[in-house]
């Protein structure tokens, strides 16, 4: 799908976009890669770890300057919209900035994608959007109607858009699993609440969702994988076991337990072998690959506290050890 294309990756030097970047050079022969981020610095690392990957091309700029996607995204095939303002805790404090990122910088891509021909823009999307109570959630619900929506504003253009929603990514940057493995050599490991839930995916987990989609998407779809969920008590006592717990109470804006998808949304949904996609009430769908999805229970709803998929204490170990390793390799 991707050989001879080219594929650009707004927000590119972050976890995802550096791992995806990998796999898209050693499973397939781009034309181009392009990474289009607004910091120098991380392009210049990413550009030293990633010589090898002859394709690779680093683009500056910010989702917020149309003028400058509109330039960035000429000849490109694919896009992977990674960038946003993703801390809960900054995007209360800071709200007007995560606007500006999560929802104009959304619409600017849209717009330019629809205006240069892209074939097909895959959006990343989090838990935290799906019935949202804190702002990082709202605008990023926000980011994923506009995406759902980009099909009709294409008119007769060839352009399509989807989103892809998964909860945390273990060992990403910022992501709890680094902070406990370097509070665990201290002896305290830090907690908001044990009895809080959250979704687990690991990142090629999350890469395989999005070359999914890629091959599989019609337009307006919500691709929602299938992955476990743990207590961040039990998460805590895995990583550092005999450590101390110190419970220093939910901070701004944080849920007891996620949503992927809410009963509103299960009656429209389809669920598959290792995923679920949420369907377009307002736009024409099928499925091109053909596979027969089933409509969901009265009442479904994709919730962290009720998941019966728990992520294995074995698991978490093997993808913390992986996480250490990784973090020496980058400091």
């Amino acid at each position: 799908m991707f050989d001879g294309k080219s594929v650009l990756v707004t927000g590119g030097t972050g976890t995802f976009g550096k791992k995806f970047v990998r796999f898209l050079a050693d499973n397939y022969d781009p034309a181009r890669i392009i990474i289009f981020s607004r910091d120098e610095y991380k392009q210049y690392q990413m550009a030293r770890d990633c010589s090898d990957i002859k394709q690779l091309r680093m683009f500056i700029g910010d989702v917020r300057d149309r003028d400058r996607l509109m330039r960035a995204f000429y000849g490109v095939d694919y896009v992977v919209h990674a960038a946003a303002s993703k801390q809960v805790v900054a995007a209360e404090y800071n709200p007007f900035e995560a606007i500006k990122t999560n929802i104009m910088g959304a619409q600017n891509v849209i717009e330019a994608a629809i205006d240069n021909g892209v074939k097909k823009v895959v959006a990343l999307s989090t838990d935290k959007a799906a019935n949202p109570i804190n702002l990082y959630g709202a605008t990023k619900l926000a980011s994923d109607k506009l995406f759902v929506a980009g099909n009709s504003y294409a008119g007769g253009r060839a352009t399509r858009f989807c989103v892809v929603r998964y909860g945390n990514v273990l060992g990403s940057r910022g992501s709890v699993l680094p902070l406990f493995l370097e509070e665990a050599e201290k002896g305290e490991l830090t907690i908001t609440n044990p009895d809080m839930t959250r979704f687990w995916i690991t990142i090629e987990q999350a890469i395989e969702l999005v070359i999914k989609a890629f091959d599989r998407m019609s337009g307006g779809e919500i691709f929602v994988p299938k992955i476990p969920s743990m207590t961040m008590g039990d998460f805590a006592k895995t990583i550092g076991p005999g450590c101390r717990i110190k419970i220093v109470g939910i901070r701004p804006g944080e849920k007891m337990h996620e949503i992927m998808i809410p009963s509103d949304d299960a009656r429209h949904t389809l669920e598959y072998s290792d995923h679920y996609r949420i369907i377009p009430e307002f736009l024409p769908w099928s499925d091109p690959a053909g596979e027969e999805g089933r409509p969901l229970s009265e009442g479904f709803c994709y919730s962290s506290d009720t998941n019966p998929d728990r992520l294995s204490p074995e698991y978490l170990l093997k993808m913390a050890e992986e996480a250490r390793e990784y973090i020496k390799r980058t400091k």
